[in-house]
């Protein structure tokens, strides 16, 4: 696969994943990813990847001080 192919590719993964693609342009890219083993072999490994990452990184709560200066920082600007 050409470099340039190849980040459009991704690029239309990452959108499918994201939910992000029109209904015409995800049938398009199932289309594309059934007749190419290459194109399923991307889309697995970026599955992985998202899975992988949903299962080691654990994403640490916002204190509630955080969130209290927000809040605030948010009052001060609306007012």
């Amino acid at each position: 696969m050409r470099d340039q192919n190849y980040q459009e590719l991704v690029r239309k993964v990452t959108m499918y994943l994201d939910n992000e693609l029109s209904e015409s342009d995800e049938r398009e890219l199932l289309i594309e990813i059934k007749s190419n083993p290459a194109y399923l072999k991307v889309l697995s490994q970026e599955k992985s990847f998202r899975e992988f990452i949903k299962s080691k990184i654990h994403r640490r709560k916002p204190s509630p001080a955080l969130i209290q200066s927000i809040k605030d920082k948010i009052r001060v600007a609306t007012a």
